[in-house]
């Protein structure tokens, strides 16, 4: 959504790059740019007007003018404002001692409420909370229906109380999240239209009725720039307590959603990125504005990473390094790449990589997924477990099971035995650190063990994205014990960066 805006901000910044020192007429210049960048987005005027004056106050400082690096501090002090812009810091759910703890969410029709409670749900479910959903909008046909459906389908009961006014429905919800020990009640009300009295009131009635511990208003990135209106009515009538944006993956201009924070002081909480259930992600001010101004968000695909693994995965890399990359391995390695958002959605959130995805036209062939899966399901259990066994004949027969030709088969051959040779230096390395561990206790006198220059290690270490090609799901290892492969891997990479 905001591709375009940071798009028009790297090129401003990239013009201050060329120049050796900043005059008061270059920062002129690019605060103009940056004006024009802010407005095009639909940020609101008073936002923009606002960020503008303060970003060029700090610019204009004897600090910047004069040093020797001036257009980084400029980019450096626009981050540190657009994040200012944002809310600065990360605003969690504050859950009371209640049981069970009540969340009710607002907002206009069509702005994805319904989908955006049972997105909570997931996301409070997956936290290890026991979550009811609450039907209380009875005017769109069929709401009921639609939320019962999607909470069947992440095991999340709804109560529907059908027939009954909604004030009725939410009370009778908190009842019986009592009844059957539900720790945390989600009121998915009615979408209201801001001229909308009666609809509006109903708002107040349900939350004066079930005192909610959180009030939280949906909002559709897509809105621009009535967005400002939308919020500050809602502030007003429900004075709920934070925002969930909804449709960010969307294609419009996106700048509505960068001046709620500014013009109600509500925090953003929540932000979701996609149709699924686990679309919903916490919002982070600091992460967003590095996406904005291209400089990725690295500690969101370690995050993702981390969450990919499983005690199999952990389980299964250590096997890889003592017996070998295997074609099981790939297609699971794939599987966990999939699972974090795809290849797309990593090289998004890398620095400089959502720039490198527009020049490629904003498209990325994510079926190599699908045909590299299909090759793998054509071969055999051995030939999987034993892919140096794949010769010329096999090869053939693999391709015409899978649909593909010959050349893609050898492509995927290739890549495992990158792969697989990469596996063999970090077992090689892993068995000469054990070794010279040996050495050292009987009292030799150990040499220090000169790390070879491996491509890839550190973004393994490990860093957990294989160099983007398979281990995805590495990261945070360390399950075994303190003499295992992994243990023994971490050591060495500390001995790497220390050299450094």
């Amino acid at each position: 959504m905001f591709d375009s805006l940071s798009d028009r901000l790297n090129d401003t910044f990239d013009r201050l790059r060329g120049k050796g020192k900043l005059t008061e007429a270059d920062i002129t210049s690019a605060m103009r740019d940056i004006r024009m960048a802010l407005l095009e987005a639909d940020v609101n005027f008073k936002v923009v007007k606002e960020f503008v004056a303060k970003t060029k106050e700090r610019c204009m400082t004897a600090e910047v003018m004069e040093s020797l690096t001036p257009a980084q501090n400029v980019v450096k002090i626009v981050l540190d404002e657009l994040t200012e812009m944002l809310g600065s810091t990360e605003s969690k759910l504050v859950f009371s001692n209640r049981i069970p703890n009540v969340i009710m969410l607002v907002g206009l029709q069509g702005s994805g409420k319904t989908t955006a409670a049972v997105k909570l749900a997931y996301l409070l479910k997956k936290q290890g909370r026991s979550p009811l959903l609450a039907a209380c909008d009875v005017y769109r046909p069929a709401a009921a229906d639609q939320l019962a459906t999607l909470g069947g389908e992440i095991g999340v009961p709804v109560f529907r109380g059908d027939g009954e006014h909604p004030v009725d429905i939410a009370k009778g919800a908190i009842q019986e999240a009592v009844d059957h020990l539900r720790d945390v009640v989600i009121v998915d009300t009615a979408g209201r239209l801001q001229i909308d009295e009666q609809m509006m009131q109903e708002a107040v009635d349900i939350k004066k009725a079930v005192k909610p511990d959180q009030v939280l208003m949906v909002v559709d990135a897509m809105t621009g720039q009535d967005i400002v209106n939308v919020v500050s009515t809602f502030a007003e009538r429900t004075d709920f307590d934070g925002v969930i944006i909804s449709k960010l993956d969307g294609d419009a201009r996106g700048g509505g959603a960068l001046s709620v924070r500014q013009v109600t002081g509500k925090p953003i909480k929540f932000v979701s990125m996609g149709e699924k259930p686990d679309s919903l992600e916490p919002f982070y001010p600091d992460r967003m504005a590095k996406r904005i101004l291209g400089m990725g968000d690295v500690v969101g695909i370690i995050e993702k990473a981390q969450e990919a693994a499983d005690a199999e995965q952990l389980e299964a890399a250590e096997r890889m390094l003592r017996e070998g990359f295997t074609m099981n391995d790939m297609l699971d390695q794939m599987k966990a790449v999939k699972k974090m958002g795809g290849m797309k959605g990593i090289l998004g959130m890398l620095p400089g990589g959502q720039r490198a995805l527009n020049q490629m036209g904003g498209n990325l062939d994510e079926g190599i997924f699908d045909k590299n899966e299909a090759i793998i399901m054509s071969m055999t259990k051995e030939e999987r477990l034993r892919p140096s066994i794949i010769n010329g004949q096999r090869r053939a027969r693999i391709a015409k099971g899978a649909g593909v030709t010959p050349t893609e088969v050898n492509s995927l051959m290739k890549q495992w035995g990158e792969m697989n040779k990469m596996m063999g230096r970090v077992r090689s390395m892993a068995n000469q650190a054990q070794a010279g561990g040996k050495k050292g206790k009987k009292g030799k006198k150990g040499k220090k063990m000169r790390m070879p220059n491996i491509p890839g290690l550190d973004a393994m270490g490990l860093g957990g994205m294989g160099g983007l090609g398979g281990l995805g799901g590495m990261g945070g290892m360390g399950t075994g014990g303190p003499k295992s492969d992994m243990d023994l891997l971490r050591q060495m990479e500390a001995q790497m960066r220390n050299k450094k």
